[in-house]
């Protein structure tokens, strides 16, 4: 597992009322969300990333209003054709 150091300044953590571990979760997932949202990450990576099991992620998603499932269009009408 690979280690990263990010340097913050202090008021980072009272501005937004955080404790060091809290915003390091908060962060993890929050950069996750945004990836699956931008179709950069599967669920799964997703949820490694941010720490937590498949089904607490797909939780965070729908708190943040982001779509569950990520299907385009053209790939949805060829599932239908299919059927």
């Amino acid at each position: 597992m690979t280690t990263l150091s990010i340097t913050l300044p202090e008021s980072v953590f009272s501005a937004l009322r955080r404790a060091p571990a809290e915003f390091l979760k908060e962060m993890r997932i929050e950069a996750s969300t945004q990836w699956y949202a931008q179709q950069r990450i599967s669920q799964e990576k997703g949820a490694e990333i941010a720490g937590l099991s498949r089904a607490e992620f797909i939780d965070e998603l729908a708190k943040r209003h982001i779509p569950v499932v990520q299907v385009e269009f053209d790939e949805l009408m060829e599932e239908v054709k299919r059927a």
